[in-house]
């Protein structure tokens, strides 16, 4: 399974499944920059590693996302304190990047702390002033700006 999901070609065909389960070869390929016998290997592969069922109707095979493997390594490696955690996580990764960011100022810190101790540090005005440019005042208003 690991190996079916190590290709991002492999991985945007589950998405697609994901958003529209039960689809052709044919609707799998539509918009996709690959040969239709690509995404036949593909989907084999992925079929092997249990990822993907099909069903034949007619003429037609159907192909359906199976997540049932992904969610027995999760729960295998994810105790319920863990899952939650990541569940809120997911939740609020997706709530802020859903909003167009300005990604001229993304900095990623990590800092071993309280909240309590990390909080005082981030209104501290010496802080502000040092970091940020301004400082803001007791009652949450910006006292200053600087100009560089």
């Amino acid at each position: 399974m690991f190996r079916a999901l190590a290709d991002p070609s492999r991985r945007r065909l589950l998405d697609r499944l994901n958003e529209r389960n039960g689809q052709t070869l044919q609707e799998l390929c539509a918009g996709l920059a690959m040969a239709r016998q690509s995404v036949s290997k593909h989907l084999a592969l992925l079929e092997a590693a249990n990822l993907v069922a099909t069903e034949r109707r007619g003429r037609e095979k159907l192909h359906f996302l199976n997540a049932e493997p992904i969610n027995a390594i999760a729960d295998r490696w994810m105790t319920r304190y863990d899952r939650a955690r990541a569940d809120a996580l997911a939740d609020l990764k997706q709530a802020l990047e859903a909003r167009t960011m300005d990604d001229r100022f993304v900095y990623i810190t990590y800092i071993r702390s309280t909240p309590e101790r990390t909080w005082q540090a981030l209104t501290d005005p010496a802080f502000t002033r040092r970091y940020w440019g301004s400082r803001w005042s007791r009652t949450g208003r910006l006292a200053a700006r600087s100009t560089g």
